[in-house]
């Protein structure tokens, strides 16, 4: 048994550790951020949630760092 096997993925009113995109058993998507709680599903209640893709917010424009430009002599 692998140790992906036996880890539990998150459940409905437990707390957000990751902030990115989940999918529930029903196959719903929501972006979910840290500190915020799953949601229960409308018709299945408490529900599993499976983390599919990470938000990551690097806050710059995509310029490379002045100081690692090379200057000219």
């Amino acid at each position: 048994m692998s140790k992906k096997d036996k880890e539990m993925s998150p459940i409905s009113r437990e707390i957000v550790d990751v902030e990115g995109i989940y999918t529930d058993e029903a196959g719903h998507e929501e972006h979910l951020h840290r500190g915020e709680e799953f949601p229960a599903d409308m018709m299945l209640g408490t529900t599993e949630w499976e983390l599919t893709e990470l938000v990551y917010d690097n806050h710059h424009q995509g310029n490379t760092d002045k100081r690692l430009v090379s200057k000219e002599d």
